[in-house]
């Protein structure tokens, strides 16, 4: 007997996303920082699961705006807590980076406010706490509107890059 196997559904391509940034934020480059390893959360920027784009604000801190697609659903309707936890690695890991420190994301705690909604484009705001040896931490929240969707804290730890 034939063993068939069932492809997973996928979602119809959804239409242009607007990830403009704010009037004083400069878009930033972050595949020219840290290479091809920027490819899971960001790496399709026309797919369905997320849609990246980042900016540096007034203070040169790393901020972004994520679109999170039908293939993050977790909640009917809304975004799975996993796909927002992907986004704060890539964002507050690569915030620290556009800082001048080379890391990678050693401890990551997201506290979940409200449930995120699909097909919503949202602002990952990202801010440097503190530097002790090789630990960076560094704080981000998911925000639209006065509405906060998580807020995340990660302990980054520097590593040598050859």
């Amino acid at each position: 007997m034939e063993k068939v196997i069932a492809q997973p559904e996928t979602s119809p391509p959804a239409p242009p996303v607007d990830l403009s940034g704010e009037p004083d934020w400069t878009p930033f480059d972050a595949p020219s920082l840290v290479g091809a390893s920027l490819r899971f959360v960001s790496g399709e920027p026309d797919g369905n699961r997320y849609r990246v784009r980042y900016y540096c604000d007034g203070q040169r801190r790393l901020q972004a705006r994520v679109w999170f697609g039908p293939e993050t659903e977790g909640p009917p309707g809304h975004s799975h807590g996993g796909a927002m936890a992907a986004v704060f690695d890539e964002v507050l890991g690569l915030a620290a980076w556009t800082a001048g420190y080379s890391v990678v994301v050693g401890n990551l705690n997201v506290s979940f406010r409200n449930m995120l909604p699909l097909e919503q484009v949202v602002t990952v705001e990202s801010d440097i706490v503190s530097v002790q040896g090789r630990k960076v931490k560094v704080r981000g929240r998911l925000c639209r509107d006065g509405t906060v969707y998580a807020e995340a804290e990660a302990l980054c730890i520097t590593v040598q890059v050859p």
